[in-house]
């Protein structure tokens, strides 16, 4: 967390801003508490996104859909206001770092144990989104946080919000849709969008968590290349443990049709009997989820948090 900048509001809304948690392409996202003490993480959208009354319009539908999702795997949408000036969402806060930094931080890969779980929390964060009727559009390693009881995904529904303004030529400020080395042949393309979208995206980011590095680019390929190879060329899983890869092989396939079912992986990556993995009944007796240097990274992040003096 960064220290407010002059130009930051106090205020969101009811709530309270203590610091800068990121920027993206939506906006700015920040720490917040409500009048009742509860934390939450508070995105405020772009002004230039804001005068967009095409995006306006999309928004709002968006965040009501993403009131529907909940449960144990993703941030629930709090509270919103979507004819703000400029509109912003709250979601409940979740301490924990973000998959990209629990990778990009360790010089050795995660454990296969932690990737079976990831990868089977992370079906049941997207089933959750699906079932609301949402499709993510941008599921990537800083998308999804890592905390002591597992993965999490946030920022749905905010990516087809965007999508309206691609065509207005807003993209230059920053609001690009999907990340190009974790989106789908078709959204690369520009076809239809489905969830089996997020299935492609997901073996991508399996990819990631396994191997430190994109499976279509690897280190310091340019954009279009990466978008190139993801729609006519075979992912590169070297890396990635022998009783994962073919799953992450299947969720990369170029037809959305091939690929599998959120069920079907599932059902692939379960937890064994009497191995009980995090949120479910059991787990608290059985060893983290995480390897070792991680739950210390967790700790020290939750340690620096209590220590931020409120402003």
């Amino acid at each position: 967390m960064r220290s407010l900048r002059a130009d930051d509001p106090e205020r969101i809304g009811q709530y309270r801003l203590l610091g800068r948690l990121g920027e993206g392409g939506m906006g700015s996202v920040y720490l917040a508490q409500s009048p009742r003490g509860r934390t939450v993480a508070v995105k405020l959208v772009r002004p230039e996104l804001a005068g967009h009354a095409e995006f306006r319009h999309r928004f709002e539908q968006e965040v009501g859909a993403a009131r529907r999702v909940g449960g144990e795997w993703t941030a629930p949408v709090l509270d919103a206001d979507t004819e703000a000036d400029p509109p912003w969402v709250a979601t409940g806060y979740i301490p924990g770092i973000t998959l990209y930094e629990a990778v990009a931080d360790r010089g050795t890969p995660l454990p296969a144990r932690t990737l079976r779980i990831l990868a089977n929390r992370l079906a049941r964060a997207l089933g959750a989104v699906h079932e609301a009727g949402l499709v993510h559009r941008d599921v990537k390693p800083s998308n999804i946080l890592v905390t002591i009881d597992g993965p999490r995904v946030i920022d749905f529904g905010i990516a087809r919000a965007l999508e309206t303004v691609a065509d207005a030529h807003l993209t230059r400020t920053g609001a690009v849709v999907g990340s190009p080395g974790f989106m789908s042949p078709e959204q690369v393309r520009g076809d239809r969008v489905t969830g089996s979208s997020d299935i492609f995206s997901l073996g991508s980011v399996l990819a990631f968590a396994a191997t430190g590095r994109t499976p279509f680019g690897g280190d310091g390929a340019a954009a279009h290349v990466q978008l190139y190879r993801i729609t006519q060329e075979e992912p590169d899983l070297a890396g990635v443990p022998g009783e994962l890869r073919d799953l992450v092989a299947d969720c990369l396939a170029k037809s959305a049709a091939q690929r599998p079912g959120l069920p079907e992986i599932l059902d692939r990556t379960a937890d064994p009997e009497g191995e009980p993995g995090p949120g479910t009944s059991g787990s608290e007796t059985t060893d983290p989820w995480l390897p070792a240097g991680l739950v210390a990274q967790l700790g020290r992040h939750a340690a620096r948090l209590l220590d931020a003096e409120v402003p």
